[in-house]
């Protein structure tokens, strides 16, 4: 117990220390940064502080996709860095999500800068045009960065339906194990009331949304036992 709280007081230092970086961030880089601290021990309102104004985030806001798949990976998450998204609004956002953990390695937050780069898109756009080798550009992910964390649920269940192509009621057994596992994998389910949420929006019940989950869960913990097993038996790669 008391080692844990010890930990606790060594994340709450670090954010702590943290929250008047940001500030200089912006400062330096300008009008078009966006800098967000994360405090992930709170996934529903895990913005702690912010500075800038790029995506629209504010104080006691929620994590976005990003977040949650830091969250659903966990210890073995890593830093995401130099990777470009596209708000629902429209802006081209070039980004960097460098996580936080403590002296144990605890991943426990994010500090996340953002640059909107909308127009530098824009005028690569245009000078590729003028000087005629202007080409199809990439497409770029859209992510939604929401102070409501119950928007980021919807917007992530609506990739997932519009990839399946089908309503929850076409969907066959597997893929439907196959939606509640990639919701799961996106750390859908760390955040509180989202399994409600899901199961609203399929028209299903919430014990057969845990139900589904929970068969996802053990269809993975399986296939990694399975996997294991083969590298150890004879013949296999140990």
């Amino acid at each position: 117990m008391a080692a844990e709280q010890a930990l606790e007081s060594e994340r709450d230092a670090i954010v702590a220390a943290l929250t008047p970086v940001i500030d200089g961030l912006v400062a330096t880089f300008g009008p078009m940064c966006e800098v967000v601290l994360h405090d992930y021990r709170r996934p529903e309102e895990s913005v702690v502080a912010v500075a800038g104004s790029v995506t629209g985030r504010a104080v006691g806001g929620a994590m976005s996709e990003i977040g949650m798949r830091i969250v659903a990976r966990g210890d073995k998450a890593g830093d995401e860095l130099n990777y470009v998204t596209r708000t629902r609004g429209g802006k081209l956002v070039k980004a960097s999500t460098m996580v936080l953990r403590d002296s144990m390695g605890t991943v426990f937050g994010a500090l996340c800068v953002n640059l909107d780069v909308t127009a530098v898109g824009d005028a690569h756009a245009l000078l590729g045009a003028l000087a005629g080798i202007g080409g199809t550009p990439a497409e770029v992910p859209v992510t939604t960065f929401g102070n409501d964390i119950d928007s980021v649920v919807d917007a992530i269940l609506d990739a997932h339906q519009l990839r399946q192509n089908g309503s929850w009621a076409a969907l066959d057994r597997g893929r439907r194990l196959e939606l509640f596992r990639g919701l799961d994998e996106r750390g859908v389910f760390a955040v509180r009331r989202a399994i409600e949420q899901v199961a609203a929006r399929l028209g299903i019940s919430r014990a057969s949304a845990y139900s589904y989950l929970s068969q996802a869960r053990a269809e993975d913990r399986a296939a990694t036992d399975r996997t294991a097993t083969d590298k150890t038996s004879p013949g296999g790669n140990a």
